[in-house]
């Protein structure tokens, strides 16, 4: 079973994720079948980059997103958006909404530090 989830790269107490598909068998940071976005908890608000048409087309062969995924699939807007692609809506439709909600979306270059 294909899994989509966080992938921990980044240094010591400085975690970036990437997101990726994988075989649920395998470790956190073990292989992977292919990179599907990144995300950088450490900006304020976080960074989430999601290449939405390759997710769209695993979620559709039933790849099932990790809880946390889920929710960061949920903040980007991207939950919405596959539903509607599975109603029937354009795939370039939706992508081009998705660039536009990215854009919008400034996160501070700066990471935060911790305490």
């Amino acid at each position: 079973m294909v899994r989509i989830r966080l992938r921990r790269v980044g240094a010591k107490k400085q975690p970036s994720y990437r997101i990726v598909a994988a075989d649920i068998e395998h470790p956190r940071d073990g292989r992977f079948l292919e990179i599907l976005g990144f995300y950088n908890p450490r900006t304020t608000p976080g960074t989430i980059e999601l290449h939405e048409d390759r997710i769209y087309d695993w979620i559709s062969k039933g790849a099932q997103p990790s809880e946390s995924v889920s929710k960061l699939f949920k903040t980007s807007g991207l939950s919405g958006r596959f539903e509607r692609y599975k109603a029937g809506e354009s795939l370039e439709t939706l992508l081009a909404e998705a660039k536009a909600a990215q854009e919008s979306r400034q996160p501070n270059p700066q990471t935060s530090q911790r305490k």
